[in-house]
């Protein structure tokens, strides 16, 4: 070995001397065939089986970062059993055996090989072991033991979390806490002053101090002001053996920024601003814009602006633009060049944010004077007053009729001509009148208060050089009232009162209504007509409010007698001219219960009490629902009896034609026919057989039978008949062109031998016609004119 490691082992064997018993506390008490160094006769003879043996070896520590080219001894271990035979083997297990620690087997020593770092790991735990070199059998227990590493100042403080960056609000007081460093140390803090740490400002001390242990940094000064500077930059040093010579260092750098505080007013550039605006620009132009600087930042710098002087408060307002901050002057009110031309308007710029603590400093105020000149421009007419006019005039004023005059005038020129007229939109049935010239208003219409009461107009104004320039003023015109409207009756009024009624007692109570409106109020008076001022029935009560009392004057009406009175009466109301109207109540008497309720106003109705049980209510709705149902019963059989007989009568059609060829016995004959055939079709008389004694019935034949009936007391002869309807028939069916069986033929025929002979006058124009007519004058006068074309005339007749 060279001499530098073994100066370097002695020295750790003299440092570590001290620890030897402490050594020795980690032996064990074992079995073993052995005895321990240094024991008695009398131990021996006590412990025959318990024998006490330990290890003999120190307690082991190595400097970190040796450097040198040889392994670092670190320690030996020893058994009190090896006599030095060389029977023992040493071994030893654990964090880095074999190639950080390696051992000598035979004497026990233990070597480092690599160079430590106690920043990285500051100790190793191992295990060592006694086996017989032969056996390699452990001859005693394995014993753990500890190598640590011993530290040396080989690590700087280091800023694990810079560089810093704080914060302090300006004007803060000195030693105001700004921000707190930390510097790390890796080196052991129980080991020495390797890890003790202090600090120190290199750069920027002038304006802030740190605490030299806990690293915190506060204020230096009271006057930071972040208008002149911002920020600050520091620089921090951490040095470790408590700042001894040969401790090492580390730095960072520390970054302050200075945050505002509300310490600067507002201020205008200006003292005074000078704008223009137009006489017409319209309420809410914005003339101009002016802004306050402020050296403050974010809402330190929000400000308001406000008007100080009222004049320019009447005309002017100010509004803050949120975006830049400016002031905006814009018109309030309509100005006007020829009043004045010139405004001044005094702005304010006040912060809105004031911090209390600087209201020292002065006030946060500031103020401008911003010049507003007015410039001319034609404007159109202006009327008086400005807000429009209100006439009157009554309303039976005649046609042409004056209702006022409207004025307007050029604001720009005097005595400048305007001309009038009326929109005709506003006045669409030219009721009003305008002079174009003197604006005189007159009527072009009859008016009438009661159809209208108000008329609201525009008037127009326009320069009569440029027309261009208009204005418009509304005029309202009231109807005054005038008693052109008779009072009326407020409705038809109608009353009722019972048969037993008493003389005084009051019926109804009527009002009026009148269309027009005096000043004074309505005043109506009430009386009876005079055509009804001799009634003994009714007397009439002013009840002086405007209504009126009928009441009765007598008792004992009856509705049977009379049930209705019509009383007119007379209404007149003050004028003046006092009009009047009468209007008519009809009165009813009715019949009345004996609580006074009224039961039946007709004359003839019969009275029914109206105290009706709800059971006989029911029963006699009951009763009129089954007369209801009998009645649908019956039109339904009947209808269908009807329909019935239609379908019998439409099958047998052919069959029930009847024909009477008879030609009666004239005018006189009522017994000529028996109607009763044609009112039954189904019982039309037929001629018995011959074996029926009786004969045919006599009374259902026409009565020119009769006598051939009676006279031969045989059957009637009606062979001709027959025969002749069977020809018919047989022609009939023989025809293909006829129409089917359902349909019916009509044929005339009379007879033959008829004792009536024939009426026919064919023949009888003949002048060689022996028939005599002159039976014909004894028919009576209905057939006097028939026989005076039949009846010959004497010649001389014809003569006369």
């Amino acid at each position: 070995m060279a001499p530098s490691w073994r100066l370097g082992a002695c020295c750790m064997l003299v440092a570590l001397g001290l620890l030897h018993c402490c050594g020795r506390g980690w032996s064990e008490t074992t079995r073993t065939s052995g005895i321990a160094m240094g024991g008695t006769k009398e131990q021996e003879l006590l412990s025959h089986d318990r024998v006490k043996r330990g290890w003999v070896w120190n307690q082991f520590f190595v400097v970190e970062e040796y450097t040198g080219t040889e392994p670092l001894y670190v320690g030996k271990i020893h058994t009190d059993s090896d006599e030095g035979e060389g029977n023992i083997k040493y071994t030893i297990s654990g964090q880095g055996a074999g190639t950080i620690f390696i051992i000598d087997e035979l004497t026990g020593d233990i070597h480092a090989t690599e160079r430590l770092d106690r920043e990285e790991q500051s100790f190793y735990t191992l295990k060592a072991q006694a086996r017989d070199r032969l056996t390699n059998e452990l001859l005693e227990s394995e014993s753990e033991f500890v190598i640590k590493v011993q530290d040396i100042n080989d690590s700087e403080p280091k800023f694990l979390e810079g560089p810093y960056i704080g914060s302090v609000a300006e004007l803060s007081q000195i030693g105001t806490s700004v921000m707190k460093v930390t510097a790390s140390d890796a080196d052991d803090p129980t080991y020495g002053s390797s890890a003790r740490v202090v600090y120190s400002v290199l750069d920027g001390e002038k304006f802030f101090t740190v605490d030299r242990q806990t690293g915190l940094i506060r204020t230096a000064v009271a006057d930071l002001d972040r208008e002149t500077q911002d920020r600050y930059e520091l620089v921090v040093k951490a040095t470790d053996m408590a700042g001894q010579m040969g401790g090492l260092s580390g730095s960072t750098t520390v970054t302050i920024v200075i945050t505002d505080v509300n310490d600067n007013p507002p201020r205008f550039p200006q003292k005074m601003y000078q704008f223009s605006v137009s006489e017409g620009a319209a309420v809410g132009t914005p003339v101009g814009r002016v802004i306050a600087t402020d050296a403050d930042m974010g809402e330190n710098t929000d400000m308001s602006y406000l008007i100080k002087d009222e004049e320019g408060g009447e005309l002017f307002k100010v509004t803050t633009d949120g975006n830049t901050q400016e002031a905006v002057i814009a018109i309030k009110k309509p100005l006007d060049f020829e009043s004045k031309r010139t405004h001044n308007v005094v702005v304010e710029a006040v912060n809105k944010h004031v911090d209390p603590r600087f209201l020292e400093l002065g006030s946060f105020r500031d103020q401008t004077i911003v010049r507003v000149s007015v410039t001319d421009t034609d404007e159109p007419p202006v009327f008086h007053p400005a807000d429009g006019a209100t006439m009157e005039v009554q309303e039976d004023a005649r046609l042409g009729a004056l209702v006022g005059t409207v004025t307007a005038k050029d604001p720009d020129m005097e005595n400048a001509p305007v001309r009038f007229s009326i929109d005709p939109n506003t006045d669409q049935e030219q009721i009003f009148h305008i002079d174009p010239v003197s604006g005189a208003i007159t009527l072009g219409k009859v008016l009438d208060r009661e159809t209208a009461g108000w008329h609201n107009i525009t008037v127009t104004a326009v320069e009569s050089d440029n027309i261009s320039q208009i204005s418009h003023s509304s005029v309202s015109v009231r109807i005054l009232d005038v008693n052109d409207n008779p009072p009326e009756l407020a409705t038809p009024y109608e009353a009722s009162i019972c048969e037993d009624a008493k003389p005084g007692q009051l019926i109804h109570t009527i009002s009026v209504v009148d269309r027009d409106e005096p000043q004074s109020g309505h005043h109506f008076y009430f009386t009876l007509a005079p055509e009804a001022t001799n009634n003994r029935h009714f007397t009439l009560w002013d009840v002086k409010d405007n209504t009126a009392g009928i009441r009765t004057q007598r008792s004992g009406f009856n509705r049977h007698e009379q049930n209705v009175y019509l009383l007119p009466i007379l209404v007149v109301d003050s004028g003046p001219p006092a009009l009047s109207s009468t209007g008519t109540l009809t009165i009813h008497v009715c019949g009345c219960d004996p609580e006074g309720a009224i039961q039946s106003c007709n004359a003839t109705a019969y009275v029914i009490s109206t105290a009706l049980s709800p059971g006989a209510l029911i029963a006699l709705l009951v009763c009129m629902l089954i007369l209801i149902v009998l009645v649908l019963l019956i039109l339904t059989l009947k209808r269908h009896r009807k329909g019935q007989r239609m379908s019998e009568d439409e099958e047998d059609m052919r069959d029930n034609v009847i024909k009477y060829n008879d030609e009666g016995g004239g005018e006189q004959d009522t017994q000529a026919y028996d109607m009763s055939a044609l009112r039954n079709l189904y019982d039309f008389p037929e001629a018995k057989s011959g074996s029926s004694e009786s004969g045919p019935d006599l009374r259902m034949l026409p009565q020119w039978i009769h006598g051939r009936v009676s006279g031969d007391g045989g059957a009637a002869d009606f062979s001709v008949f027959k025969g002749y309807i069977c020809k018919k028939v047989e022609q009939a069916d023989a025809d293909l062109s006829v129409p089917p069986y359902d349909s019916f033929q009509t044929y005339a025929f009379e007879g033959t031998s008829s004792p009536a002979l024939s009426l026919s006058s064919i023949h009888t124009m003949s002048a060689t016609s022996e028939q005599d007519f002159s039976y014909l004058s004894d028919w009576g006068p209905r057939f006097r004119q028939l026989a005076g074309y039949y009846v010959p005339v004497n010649p001389e007749e014809e003569g006369s």
